[in-house]
């Protein structure tokens, strides 16, 4: 049996912000840690931190103190050029925005972070396809979908380039049920075939069960 190796580790991470009444402490002294081919959901109220959280974990913030590693590699350490290669080789991110490339029809986005990383799979593209129900838009403009379609897009994508980490915040919020389980379903078949980590925010219990842990942000620390 091959040993999972880590994949993502916060050691002693706070991260504060501006608020009108002074700091607001976000994370206070976070310890954390994900293997390869582990499931977690990250639940929290509203304002907690989650995406914060998420954010720090994949390179897109920085913590104000502590140690962030991705597949072994110190972010902290890493210029702003070594830290997007990290992000564009290991990690994934589906954001609650979306953020499809207007100009690119729905085949494209798909593919578009797999071709950056140099790992297009066709095989893996259709599949993603099929089961996210976008075979039929795949020429169209993501301005022509509805904002679930474009979630799901957002999902084929970074599920296409199979990344080692991956991070989803909120990934089924605008989903109505059935396609929700279909995209869990797809989120964990990915983790199943490739050992990636997956760290999903989610406030749905039903989907958190789903996955092999739960930790609890709550004032800062994990529960």
């Amino acid at each position: 049996m091959v040993q999972a190796s880590r994949v993502l580790t916060f050691r002693n991470i706070s991260k504060s912000y501006a608020g009108e009444s002074g700091q607001v402490q976000v994370l206070r002294g976070v310890d954390f840690d994900l293997s390869s081919g582990e499931t977690l959901a990250l639940t929290g109220e509203s304002g907690s931190g989650k995406s914060t959280f998420l954010h720090i974990a994949g390179g897109l913030d920085a913590a104000d103190s502590g140690l962030v590693e991705v597949t072994g590699c110190d972010l902290s350490t890493l210029s702003d050029v070594q830290r997007a290669h990290v992000r564009r080789e290991n990690v994934a991110v589906v954001f609650q925005q979306f953020n499809l490339i207007p100009s690119l029809t729905v085949g494209d986005n798909i593919a578009f972070q797999a071709r950056l990383a140099g790992r297009v799979d066709d095989a893996l593209l259709i599949d993603l396809a099929e089961r996210l129900n976008l075979v039929n838009q795949l020429r169209k403009y993501p301005e022509d979908l509805s904002g679930g379609q474009q979630q799901r897009v957002a999902i084929a994508r970074a599920i296409a380039a199979r990344p080692k980490l991956l991070l989803a915040d909120e990934p089924t919020g605008n989903l109505d049920e059935a396609t929700a389980q279909r995209v869990l379903d797809a989120l964990l078949a990915l983790v199943t075939d490739t050992g990636a980590a997956l760290l999903l925010v989610t406030h749905s219990p039903a989907i958190a069960a789903r996955m092999d842990r739960h930790v609890h942000l709550s004032r800062g620390l994990l529960k």
